[in-house]
């Protein structure tokens, strides 16, 4: 039964005025600073390319331990994105960690990935999740591999790795060996039985003693300087391993050599660590950031929302927009023109007295 004329009226008019209402106040936002909140352009947060990243899910195939304290997993999938010696891939734990471990197995096996690990007793968690809950059968999440140590050309090559820091350098060491190329390893561990991939590495480097193995119970720490020593010029020098060890490696460099290097946490500033304040603009509030204390810390004390993951600058997870002030940046994964207007507030901190923040 069609509605009664008046009522008919009442009803469109109505929605008239609502409509004419919601256009109003659409207006109001995107036209006001102020009210009901800054019109910004599309915040970082939220919106990070890296946090929205697809997953893949890999089965594992095989677990094995090449080393004292180190399990090595094989993930299975098919068709798996290429990559190339130096690469890494984000590994989602069970736990919802997020970590990030070196390729260390085949570039040319196309549905294979494999990764090695050593426990840290006191670690964050993330290595003892992965030896004691990832097993054989199971399925793992994974983000695509990406690079940021690749293996350039160069005349000669001088590989210096500590410990577990031998993965990322292990492809490289076959890849170098197949190819003919001039190479050679400095490997240090605590023990031996400790260093993974040993016997492999020491029947590559076998004809012309190109492998220097030094376990720290038998023979100290490697003699980084005197290696670099008996470098060529134009020798690209390839680091991973403990802080200590890629410190001696920077500081005893000889000209005319490249130096790469491959951090398991993110690099420490000499910049000044002390207190600042950070404005978080969209919230309309100011926090204080203490010595010693993350951004990321300060922030989610006010806005407990904010996401974040692996707290080392590797996983861009909390990567914020920078809308005034300069940053010191302390991570390992923003490109140059990221690093403009963009930080990762987990790691990195502010150079002056105030940073404002697009959150």
């Amino acid at each position: 039964m069609p509605l009664p004329l008046p009522r008919l009226r009442t009803v469109v008019l109505v929605a008239g005025a609502a409509l004419l209402a919601k256009r109003a106040l659409h207006r109001r936002i995107q036209n006001s600073p102020l009210w009901p909140l800054p019109a910004l352009e599309e915040p970082v947060s939220g919106h990070s390319e890296r946090r929205t990243t697809a997953t893949r899910r890999l089965l594992i195939t095989e677990r094995t331990t090449p080393a004292e304290g180190v399990v090595q997993l094989r993930l299975e999938g098919s068709a798996l994105p290429a990559w190339r010696p130096g690469a890494h891939l984000d590994l989602l734990l069970p736990s919802g960690l997020v970590r990030q471990y070196s390729l260390c197995g085949d570039p040319a096996d196309p549905d294979t990935y494999t990764i090695a690990t050593r426990l840290v007793e006191d670690g964050r968690g993330g290595s003892r999740e992965v030896h004691e809950r990832l097993q054989e059968g199971e399925e793992v999440e994974i983000h695509d591999p990406r690079n940021r140590f690749p293996l350039a050309d160069a005349p000669a090559y001088l590989f210096v790795a500590g410990g577990i820091g031998i993965t990322p350098i292990l492809p490289m060491l076959r890849s170098v060996a197949a190819s003919g190329a001039d190479w050679r390893l400095l490997y240090g561990g605590r023990t031996r039985a400790s260093m993974p991939f040993l016997d492999e590495i020491e029947k590559l480097g076998a004809e012309g003693r190109r492998v220097t193995v030094v376990p720290e119970d038998e023979a100290g720490h490697p003699d980084a300087a005197a290696a670099l020593a008996d470098t060529a010029e134009g020798t690209a020098v390839y680091c991973c391993g403990p802080g200590p060890l890629m410190d001696a490696v920077t500081a005893a460099l000889p000209p005319g050599r490249t130096l790469h290097l491959e951090r398991f946490t993110a690099a420490a500033s000499s910049a000044d660590s002390g207190p600042f304040e950070v404005e978080l603009r969209r919230s309309g509030r100011t926090v204080r950031v203490a010595a010693g204390q993350s951004v990321l810390a300060a922030v989610r004390d006010e806005l407990p929302y904010v996401s974040y993951s692996c707290e080392q600058g590797f996983c861009g997870t909390c990567q914020q927009r920078v809308l005034a002030g300069e940053i010191d940046h302390r991570d390992e994964l923003l490109t140059e023109s990221e690093r403009d207007d963009s930080m990762l507030i987990c790691v990195s901190r502010c150079r002056g007295e105030r940073l404002v923040l697009d959150l």
